[in-house]
């Protein structure tokens, strides 16, 4: 194929004047030059009626002129008048909301209402505190929020009764291993927060604001003595972080301190014994775990064994007992608030050691930053299992608050924790529940939250909540 030859180059167009620009003389159409005065017509500048001249008085007109390749952007040109001739609105730089350079809204002009701003961004602040819960840019989250739930499909039957619905969509069945089958969302966590009354006493356990997961647990009941007055226990566990499983160490050691007591009440055991062997059968039932084939290929030589704290109590007409290991706590608050309220716990941490020999007071023990090494614990790796059981017949009615240092954290001492509990907690002890983990998230909640709340004396059966 015979390949095309390039054009020349064209000349350059002449405008279309009717007078050389130089000497004024009359010029015929497609003149180049003038043919009076020789003048290019070819470099002609543009008339100078296209564009704008601005009036620049005061500041304006002293300002230094822009840079050189800020005159090459072709800026569009305001239309003075609307399409239906009637003058274009002006805007004064009040009637449009603004910020500083740290981008906080500026103040309202005064006389001139206040200029809806964006909507809001980012996670709530608490008004106690200030504390922000959001968490850092490009940080690991621990939760996320649901999307919007698919379409139920039109065959899609309701799930019979007794079946986990989704939360999402709720329809849909969610399969063992935590999905929605109908629109696929993944639901939360039976253990992020759970509460129960249990007869005249409840409890209430929270993950907190900061941790992925809670590593708390409880367990409360209550059942009826060979004399047939009543029992009420109340078991709280701090699953150990440093350790692998905690959670399920905790899991497993209430529910073995809980179904121990239960069994050995009813057949007269002594409550401070039973406290006692409970305390045993939850640290065999947190030992098994580091023994199971699972638990056996996680664990390795730079890991800790599964592990937890422990606290209990029984309650009865009158008697009070409390067992634990570890360092979470028992409480005791007077209904009448007339005489002092107590703590029945002693921790088995680095802090309480320093106390008791002598070498600290409390504020600098536990203002220290090992304040919280804790030196008893039940696991398999436990240097001595210690089971600390203490009883006490109060002289009048009250509440015995079972917690985890999630709560006394921000309660520390028996007055602190006196004030937050609610006069009434004996006979709303859910609310009172409810009440002092509130405290706890609100003072920031960096840790899993548990409370129990029993009333003393045990109320007769069939007495419960009002």
């Amino acid at each position: 194929m015979m390949s095309q030859m390039p054009q020349p180059p064209q000349p350059p167009q002449p405008t279309a004047l009717s007078r050389c620009p130089n000497c004024e003389e009359p010029l015929e159409s497609g003149d180049r030059f003038c043919g009076a005065c020789g003048y290019d017509l070819s470099a002609v500048p543009p008339r100078p009626g296209d564009s704008p001249t601005l009036t620049l008085s005061g500041a304006l007109a002293s300002a230094p002129h822009p840079p050189p390749e800020a005159a090459s952007v072709d800026w569009p040109h305001a239309p003075e008048t609307s399409s239906s001739g009637i003058p274009a609105p002006m805007h004064l730089a009040t009637d449009l909301p603004g910020t500083d350079s740290g981008g906080t809204a500026l103040p309202p002009v005064p006389g001139r209402p206040p200029m809806p701003g964006p909507p809001p961004t980012g996670s709530p602040v608490s008004p106690a505190t200030g504390v922000r819960f959001d968490r850092p840019a490009g940080g690991e989250i621990d939760e996320y929020p649901l999307q919007a739930p698919a379409p139920r499909p039109a065959a899609a039957a309701t799930p019979p009764a007794g079946t986990k619905v989704c939360v999402a969509c709720r329809a849909g069945r969610v399969d063992t291993d935590g999905y929605c089958e109908n629109c696929g969302h993944a639901q939360p966590r039976e253990r992020d927060h759970m509460e129960d009354e249990v007869g005249p006493l409840a409890a209430v356990t929270d993950r907190g604001l900061r941790h992925h997961r809670n590593e708390d647990a409880y367990a409360i009941s209550h059942t009826t003595l060979p004399d047939r007055a009543p029992a009420l226990v109340a078991i709280v566990c701090d699953g150990v972080s440093s350790a692998t499983r905690p959670d399920e160490a905790s899991l497993a050691a209430s529910r073995a301190a809980g179904d121990s007591l239960m069994a050995a009440l009813p057949l007269g055991t002594h409550p401070q014994q039973a406290m006692h062997d409970a305390i045993i059968a939850a640290s065999h039932a947190v030992n098994a775990l580091a023994d199971e084939p699972g638990g056996a290929r996680e664990h390795a030589p730079h890991q800790n064994s599964p592990a937890c704290t422990l606290v209990g109590s029984v309650v009865t007409p009158t008697l009070l007992v409390v067992g634990w290991v570890g360092d979470s706590r028992a409480y005791w608050v007077p209904l009448d608030r007339s005489t002092a309220p107590a703590r029945l716990t002693e921790d088995d941490s680095w802090a309480a050691q320093m106390v008791a020999a002598g070498l600290m007071n409390e504020a600098e023990a536990y203002a220290d930053e090992r304040a919280h090494a804790i030196t008893g614990w039940l696991g398999a790796d436990a240097y001595e299992l210690e089971p600390h059981t203490a009883s006490f017949k109060p002289d009048r009615p009250g509440v015995v608050v079972v917690c985890t240092d999630g709560l006394w954290n921000y309660a520390e001492a028996a007055d602190e924790l006196a004030e937050v509990l609610p006069p009434d907690a004996a006979a709303r002890p859910l609310h009172a529940a409810r009440v002092l983990v509130g405290h706890a998230l609100d003072g920031g909640g960096h840790d899993n939250v548990t409370v129990a709340v029993v009333p003393f004396p045990a109320p007769s059966q069939g007495a419960g909540s009002a």
